[in-house]
């Protein structure tokens, strides 16, 4: 077994393998101190992070976290590390490879040629050594494009997925919250909705309710009912007009196993929405949401880091060539990430990760009622994620979501990144708002209710 140490002052601190210096060099999160995996105080934390910042790259690449043989996470992230691409950077070890990440040499186009060669693992320990503004540094850098009814993720853009769940899925309530979040310019990136009844009969009337909406006022975007992979497969069977496959994914085997999924589940799901053809600008059809703390409240973290375990999560969407990736950051709660101060950082740390492994990363900006957590933290958060290139946020009426009972962004909020950065919404639904004069030719909003829209409320008010 492998042996890592690293003198503090007249202390030595030794770590017995890599999956024990990389949660030992974590910042303080709740959910590692649940797992028993955390530093024991502040100079144990420092100790690793410096052992951390020595270690070679290559190391990675020799050392699994997971057995190979028992976890196909961890065959998937092997069996596809690009060794070309990782080649430029094969000398590094983990703090010259922050230093790397931050210099002028490492623009855009090189982050995204070597973006194959860096494994999971490798980005969650870059992370772990380095401060809020370097993640929003070196995240703004990677840009990742993708493509579906209009193109998400170019710069200067932030697009926003328009949540309008209903405690009762009733169709009414779901086409007013869908109005009012396309009166404030939300919706490019998705329109979605989390079922309040989960099966497969109630998923294709959700969806026939969605394309109805995007069919009558010709909407760039798509929608998406975030059910179970399994449901949307029943669902495209059936001949729902299904646009994207969603699906939660997680870091290990097992923790996917507990999603009720793996590896083959999503590659089918993706080849049965790319057999309907409905993209008309790309064909990327899937939608992945991810959480620090899924594999530890699943008995499934082998023993890491849940920031790793998300990282590795990463490597799971990254393989479905997906149009949309999230982090419901704040949405499992405290006892993993326990206060303002752990959502901040690990949702700039998920963002960092994901978009150095290639991934078109977005975040749900969220906290649930029982976390230390309020609105102000979620706006450092948001504002740090816009200035950082995240390619979308979440769109929920009035930011409070009555179905699922959590604390999220509002298209209010949206507005507020959009103007404060200087950002535009997708450019062909940006036209479109345009088009349907919810915007003005300075692209401000309309002061007043866009005449298309107007006789729809005169429908819902009745």
């Amino acid at each position: 077994m492998s042996h890592y140490a690293h003198t503090l002052g007249s202390m030595v601190y030794r770590f017995r393998d890599l999956k024990d210096l990389l949660a030992k060099a974590t910042p303080l999160r709740s959910g590692d101190v649940l797992a028993g995996v955390a530093a024991s105080n502040a100079q144990e934390r420092v100790a690793a992070q410096m052992a951390l910042a020595d270690l070679p790259l290559t190391v990675f690449l020799n050392e699994a976290l997971v057995p190979y043989d028992s976890d196909e996470v961890t065959r998937l992230i092997i069996d596809s590390h690009d060794r070309a691409a990782f080649a430029p950077i094969a000398h590094l070890c983990v703090g010259d490879f922050r230093d790397w990440l931050l210099s002028d040499s490492a623009d855009s186009a090189v982050l995204a040629a070597v973006a194959r060669g860096i494994t999971p693992e490798m980005a969650a320990a870059v992370s772990k050594i380095m401060r809020l503004q370097d993640l929003v540094l070196v995240a703004r850098k990677c840009r990742v494009v993708t493509a579906f009814r209009n193109t998400l993720g170019l710069a200067g853009r932030l697009a926003t997925r328009l949540q309008p769940n209903h405690p009762l899925d009733d169709a009414t309530g779901i086409a007013a919250s869908i109005v009012d979040g396309l009166m404030y310019g939300s919706g490019d990136a998705v329109i979605g909705i989390n079922p309040a009844t989960d099966n497969v009969a109630q998923v294709v009337s959700l969806l026939q309710l969605l394309d109805g909406v995007i069919g009558q006022y010709a909407i760039p975007t798509q929608s998406c009912v975030l059910t179970h992979v399994t449901n949307t497969i029943e669902a495209i069977r059936r001949g729902a007009p299904v646009d994207l496959v969603f699906q939660s994914v997680a870091g290990t085997e097992a923790a996917n196993r507990s999603f009720g999924i793996d590896l083959a589940l999503l590659a089918e799901g993706r080849a049965a929405a790319l057999s309907l053809g409905r993209g008309t600008v790309g064909n990327n059809v899937m939608y992945f949401e991810t959480g620090q703390g899924s594999a530890l409240s699943a008995g499934a973290h082998h023993g890491m880091d849940q920031q790793t375990c998300e990282a590795r999560a990463h490597a799971v969407a990254r393989a479905y060539a997906p149009l949309l990736v999230n982090s419901v950051v704040g949405f499992i709660g405290p006892e993993y990430l326990y206060d303002g101060k752990q959502i901040i950082r690990a949702g700039l740390e998920d963002h960092f990760c994901a978009k150095l492994l290639g991934l078109p990363m977005g975040c749900d900006v969220c906290y649930t009622n029982h976390a230390e957590a309020d609105q102000d933290d979620m706006d450092v958060l948001l504002t740090m994620l816009g200035a950082a290139g995240c390619n979308f946020l979440m769109g929920v009426p009035g930011a409070d979501d009555i179905m699922l009972g959590y604390q999220s962004t509002s298209f209010h909020d949206a507005l507020y990144a959009r103007r404060v950065l200087g950002l535009g919404a997708a450019p062909e639904f940006e036209a479109w708002l345009a088009r349907m004069q919810i915007t003005q030719g300075d692209g401000q909003l309309s002061a007043q209710l866009a005449p298309a829209f107007q006789a729809a409320l005169k429908r819902l008010a009745r």
